[in-house]
């Protein structure tokens, strides 16, 4: 099916994106700092509360006679696009990375008493699916004219750039889902069609999702549309291209044992003229399986059973046939080539296999379901989420969950595919 292949991306390794933001910062010494840090921050809270409260007057004495041309405007724009999201929290706050020079050029060129550009994020959170907020990168530059900061530019300094999100794309349409136990999922995008019909299908997804994964989740989402190949870099995160991908599943970096933070699922621009009822549902209810799975899932770990197991839940229940559901697998079965092994990460990295990996992926995790039962299919993805694996390991998760090895395990898969394809069994 096009345009059905779908990834989760997690944002690693930086405090820019990490779930917990910037680190928590040791008061400095220096009191010319702390009033420096104390002065901007009261900018700041200034800034947020203008924008959050959709006030232009508020924001125009924020800004620096001499701010990037747009700026200001944009914040404006972005103010008027905020103005119907559910939000719980709306804030920036300045970070504790050691702060990088300012540009000869530009300090000159404003002629201010002091020029900065602090480490700075935008900390936010929407109500329902966020328990916590999440923490993104803004490139500020300030200048200090007299007692008090002005914001002057929001463009690339200091090494940073400015994380863009959906209220920077354009107006807004949200709609709030009662999903499970008296939780809240969110759908923003800039069509009511497309939110409408996502939204319409998250209501059925969230309860699906949880009756495979059990209660162990938070049985809520946020969804993002995009409506531009722009924005959804943007959202999915660079270089990410939607014109082959229908959906990811994004979040902060993970630390084991902490609340996961960040976490949305973001739907491509071609995804909705592309998808048909059956594969926006499919698409929806896989990348839900991803939010669910994140918080017991490791970086690293075999992506056959992480896109596997979405793909059988976004496809659970369907009743599609076989052929429908995995028909390039259905063909080269067709043609007497039964899968010989389970699919390697770099085939789903190669676009000219991704595609039969996944469902590869898919049919193995189905005839886990069918033959040993849907329990037995979450307890092997809980054994192997936990990390990389190697073959001895997966063996191993074999042997604990279904008790055989992968050579009997590939055996029995291989004559359930051949069974399945000829029967036209659902798969």
């Amino acid at each position: 099916m096009a345009l059905t292949v779908t990834v989760m991306v997690f944002v690693r390794g930086s405090t820019e994106s990490a779930g917990t933001g910037p680190a928590t910062r040791t008061p400095s010494s220096n009191p010319y700092e702390e009033q420096r840090r104390q002065g901007l921050q009261t900018v700041l809270d200034a800034w947020a509360a203008a924008v959050r409260a959709d006030d232009a007057d508020a924001l125009l004495p924020l800004f620096d006679v001499q701010a990037e041309p747009g700026f200001l405007d944009r914040e404006i724009a972005r103010a008027h696009n905020l103005a119907g999201v559910p939000l719980a929290d709306w804030g920036f706050e300045i970070g504790s990375e050691p702060e990088q020079p300012v540009d000869p050029a530009v300090a000159d060129a404003l002629g201010a008493a002091d020029v900065w550009t602090p480490p700075v994020y935008l900390r936010y959170a929407v109500a329902g699916p966020d328990t916590m907020p999440t923490r993104k990168p803004v490139a500020l530059t300030v200048a200090r004219r007299g007692d008090g900061w002005k914001l002057v530019s929001d463009a690339p300094a200091g090494g940073r750039t400015t994380w863009r999100g959906p209220w920077d794309f354009g107006p807004l349409t949200a709609v709030s889902v009662p999903t499970a136990d008296g939780r809240t999922s969110v759908v923003l995008g800039h069509t009511d069609e497309t939110v409408d019909a996502l939204a319409a299908e998250l209501a059925t997804a969230v309860p699906a999702v949880s009756s495979l994964w059990g209660p162990g989740w938070v049985g809520s989402a946020l969804v993002f549309a995009a409506a531009s190949q722009e924005e959804f870099a943007a959202l999915a995160g660079a270089p990410r291209s939607g014109l082959d991908v229908a959906a990811v599943s994004v979040s902060d970096a993970v630390t084991q044992g902490s609340p996961v933070t960040g976490q949305r699922i973001v739907f491509s621009p071609e995804s909705a003229d592309r998808l048909t009822v059956v594969t926006r549902r499919s698409v929806l209810r896989h990348e839900l399986t991803h939010v669910a799975a994140r918080a017991a899932t490791v970086d690293g770990s075999p992506m056959w059973i992480l896109e596997g197991f979405a793909d059988y839940s976004g496809y659970r229940d369907s009743e599609l046939a076989f052929a429908r559901t995995a028909p390039t697998l259905a063909r080269q079965v067709a043609n007497g080539a039964l899968p010989t092994s389970l699919p390697t990460d770099a085939d789903f990295a190669a676009p000219e296999s991704a595609g039969l990996a996944y469902e590869t992926a898919w049919s193995a995790c189905a005839y886990l379901a069918a033959d040993f039962g849907e329990r037995a299919l979450v307890d092997l993805y809980r054994q192997l989420a936990r990390g990389p694996v190697d073959e001895a390991g997966v063996d191993a998760a074999f042997r604990a969950v279904l008790g055989m090895g992968t050579a009997d395990f590939l055996d029995g898969w291989r004559k359930w595919t051949s069974s399945r394809l000829l029967s036209n069994a659902p798969g």
